[in-house]
């Protein structure tokens, strides 16, 4: 079963894989983040801008929003010949919940002045298999397959991986299949048992120096607290050719009871 069934030119319906982790008769944000990717993909595509490639998505998450139809738009914010910002935006249950802007850049051939990757991380075959609904609930959660190494709370090497399309009966490009799974950054390493703080994130931004290949999606992070209510998790994005791109999420904390 896929995350997302479309409904029409611009509806979809989640179906119980979307279901959250912090609560769960609501979405998780991470197929949502790829859907919206999704949207940004196939209308470059319709576009004829085949040229042009991501090089940074900014997620902003508006508020929770319950497993219910969801309606989705796209448009371009600022045209250009070698760069274009797009916008897409989903609303449900009456209000926006999450928007995209991505920023796109014409592809050149650059392979002469390629370097400065950070390092690469073990791969899924060389990472213990851990069970994620040992913390989490939800049925996006248990959709997932997870590889890691904990080497302290808030510090690890993450694999995660579905095999679960992300729309159904639609093609779908490696992008946005690995956007819907980037918001796992924040909650495969934790530096607190989500049972007893939150730190739900508000915001995921991601630049990429090349696009993903797919399948397994690697999750260098580090999660930091801060003294009055904020943190970041901060990411190194791989696969299996290694570093592709660095991720960035705002975090809200808050003890809980």
């Amino acid at each position: 079963m896929a995350y997302f069934r479309r409904t029409g030119a611009s509806t979809f319906d989640p179906t119980e894989h979307t279901g959250g982790a912090w609560r769960t008769d609501e979405q998780h944000v991470a197929p949502t983040f790829g859907l919206l990717t999704h949207l940004v993909e196939t209308d470059r595509v319709a576009r004829g801008r085949d040229e042009l490639t991501p090089v940074r998505l900014t997620f902003d998450v508006w508020g929770p929003y319950p497993l219910a139809p969801m309606d989705t738009s796209v448009h371009v914010i600022r045209p250009g010949r070698g760069v274009e910002l797009v916008e897409a935006a989903v609303t449900c249950a009456g209000r926006t919940v999450a928007t995209l802007r991505a920023w796109l850049a014409a592809a050149g051939d650059t392979a002469a002045l390629a370097g400065g990757d950070p390092p690469s991380i073990p791969g899924p075959d060389e990472t213990p298999a851990w069970d994620p609904t040992t913390d989490w609930p939800g049925g996006f959660v248990a959709s997932i397959d997870v590889r890691r190494t904990l080497a302290e709370p808030g510090r690890g090497t993450v694999w995660v991986r579905t095999d679960h399309p992300l729309v159904e009966d639609e093609d779908v490009a490696p992008l946005a299949s690995t956007a819907g799974l980037l918001d796992l950054a924040n909650g495969m390493s934790v530096r607190a048992d989500p049972r007893r703080v939150a730190f739900p994130n508000l915001d995921l931004t991601t630049h990429l120096f090349r696009a993903p290949a797919g399948g397994w999606l690697g999750l260098d992070t580090t999660v930091t607290f801060g003294p009055a209510g904020a943190g970041v998790t901060s990411t190194v994005l791989h696969d299996a050719d290694g570093p592709f791109g660095r991720l960035a999420q705002s975090l809200v904390v808050r003890p809980l009871g």
